[in-house]
């Protein structure tokens, strides 16, 4: 069975985004946009106008397609005209929609050691403590390997995480108890926390999976992911009067302004904060002025 043909134009996108060190996910997602665009406009891509463009996106609003998504196309679009087909003028006729603020998820102390002694075996247990206590993505949990662990220096090392850069996280000495407890029952070669098949990694799904159901069988009223871990690390940090610039090392972030959101959620901290109304001397009784 012969595979469909991919047309000149998507593998020159592909070749651009490959260039440019695009991830997997990225690139499909990508595509997947302007093919979406693509068969709303009935044609080429290569051929939309302005006024294309502004239809889509009043097509994009009026179907109630969540500003996410559309923030979405609008980089992937943006890329195909300005990298693609170097008509960088298109881009500007594409507008991103503001994203609605939300508090991040964050679990207390408390919630979190329920959520890690009631996970389904050592290994989820082990999976979810480096989560929790290291900071670290999802992905970046389920990429570890066994050689990543450096007990010497104490350090956990990241490879490739967001934004393709490796990092080092802190691998705390309970941490490293219970790793050393789970690696002396499972023994893990390569992979700290293998897959069904021993020479692939965990999925991501399903440690998902398994912190959502943990979640739930516990009675935690939140939605709980595993990204929920890595917020309440940096939340219970923030609270503990580390410095907002250490955490924003611990997390990998590029910016300090993605580490400033935890201040939003760090209640210890806000509760603390004296109000400068306390601060105001009393006034005493109203003196009258002389005549």
């Amino acid at each position: 069975m012969s595979e469909t043909p991919i047309s000149p134009l998507r593998a020159r996108m592909i070749e651009d985004m490959s260039v440019r060190k695009f991830g997997e996910a990225t690139q499909r997602d990508y595509i997947r946009h302007v093919k979406t665009f693509s068969t709303f406009l009935g044609r080429s891509p290569a051929t939309a106008s302005a006024e294309d463009l502004r239809r889509y996106q009043v097509h994009q609003s009026s179907t109630g397609e969540q500003p996410g998504s559309i923030n979405s196309s609008v980089a992937a679009l943006r890329f195909f005209f300005r990298v693609t087909l170097n008509r960088p003028d298109m881009g500007h006729h594409l507008t991103r929609i503001p994203m609605p603020e939300k508090l991040r998820v964050v679990l207390s102390k408390e919630e979190v050691a329920q959520l890690l002694e009631a996970a389904p075996g050592v290994k989820y247990k082990a999976a979810l403590s480096v989560a929790y206590g290291a900071g670290l993505r999802v992905s970046e949990v389920a990429n570890l390997k066994v050689s990543d662990i450096d007990s010497k220096r104490m350090l956990l090392r990241v490879e490739q995480g967001k934004g393709k850069k490796d990092r080092h996280a802190i691998l705390s000495p309970r941490l490293l108890v219970l790793l050393r407890q789970y690696w002396s029952l499972a023994k893990p070669r390569t992979w700290l926390f293998p897959g069904p098949d021993p020479l692939f990694a965990i999925t991501t799904r399903q440690l998902h999976r398994v912190v959502c159901n943990t979640a739930e069988a516990i009675g935690i009223n939140k939605r709980v992911t595993p990204h929920v871990l890595r917020h309440s690390f940096a939340t219970h940090l923030l609270e503990q009067g580390v410095d907002i610039r250490v955490i924003q090392v611990l997390l990998g972030h590029a910016k300090l302004e993605s580490t400033a959101i935890y201040t939003k959620v760090a209640t210890k901290v806000l509760r603390s904060v004296t109000s400068p109304l306390d601060l105001l001397t009393p006034l005493g009784p109203k003196k009258e002025l002389p005549k």
